[in-house]
């Protein structure tokens, strides 16, 4: 009985052992900035002296005085609401249409899909396609067919802005979701389909809803947690195309707003107030997909 209790401890002290260089680092690389992040949310703090306690008038400033922060909150929801959920029902379709075919040409269509998230110079590639002269790929081919006689300024015009924004942020979002799942159908047993079919599973659409997706839980999980995250942090290919600010702030996000006050003014206990709301912001949304998908198939 002693030697069982004495492997057991031993087994337990191996997994911690191996587990701790992972929890060390994600306590001092995420859990404690976010907790600093939080208490600096409730001072003015400017980097140069040291902060200072101001109760919750950081929020207060938020919420009542800034209008561009209310600008950016109502940019940010929109990315978020429309490419977030897009991106990932976009992600699914191509992962099961491709899952079908044979294993060489879903190989290839599988690095062509996943290559959007890792391609280094995304934002030049699309800034010469929508460059705002004639020699821009998209003005060239409509001037060429005739269906406009100038070139259009599709970066600077804030009537096109904020669609070439979407289009660019929906391509870059075919990366980890998908690769995931790919993997996860790949992991559903053959068995299944085959009882599916003989229990009364008639086409694709209920093996896809009653077996398929009830099968892949952890997988839709995972993927709703990198689309939101991504939607609601996209930031760096906007100022790409666009600049910083953009124009009128049609594309000011919060992650904009943070670095424009954390990264140039220097007021990092009111970007530190922006930061925890975009934070809590993108924790009530996890929850609310968590609860979501744990009804698929139930």
């Amino acid at each position: 009985m002693a030697n069982k209790h004495n492997n057991s401890l031993k087994q337990t002290a191996i997994s911690w052992g191996f587990t701790l260089p992972y929890m060390s680092v994600f306590f001092i690389f995420t859990v404690l900035p976010v907790l600093a992040s939080i208490v600096l949310s409730f001072t003015n703090f400017n980097m140069l002296q040291a902060p200072t306690f101001n109760s919750i008038n950081n929020y207060i400033r938020l919420f009542l005085e800034d209008d561009i922060f209310k600008t950016a909150l109502k940019n940010t929801l929109f990315f978020a609401l429309l490419t977030g959920p897009l991106s990932y029902v976009l992600c699914f379709v191509f992962a099961w249409l491709i899952n079908s075919l044979n294993r060489r040409l879903r190989t290839v269509l599988t690095l062509f899909y996943y290559a959007p998230s890792i391609a280094g110079n995304m934002a030049t590639i699309w800034a010469l396609i929508f460059s705002g002269d004639e020699y821009g790929l998209m003005n060239g081919m409509l001037m060429k067919l005739g269906i406009v006689q100038t070139p259009v300024q599709w970066l600077t015009d804030t009537t096109y802005i904020t669609g070439v924004v979407i289009i660019v942020i929906l391509w870059s979002s075919l990366g980890t979701s998908f690769l995931t799942f790919i993997a996860g159908l790949q992991n559903i047993d053959n068995s299944l389909l085959e009882a599916g079919a003989i229990d009364g599973v008639r086409n694709r659409w209920q093996e896809l809803y009653y077996i398929i997706l009830p099968g892949m839980r952890p997988q839709l999980m995972f993927g709703a947690v990198m689309s939101i995250s991504s939607s609601f942090g996209v930031g760096a290919v906007i100022t790409s195309l666009v600049g910083f600010p953009s124009p009128d702030y049609v594309v000011h996000t919060l992650v904009h707003h943070l670095e424009d006050y954390g990264g140039s003014r220097y007021e990092m206990g009111y970007a530190s107030a922006i930061a925890t709301l975009l934070f809590l912001i993108m924790i009530l949304s996890n929850k609310l997909i968590q609860k979501m998908i744990s009804r698929i198939g139930s």
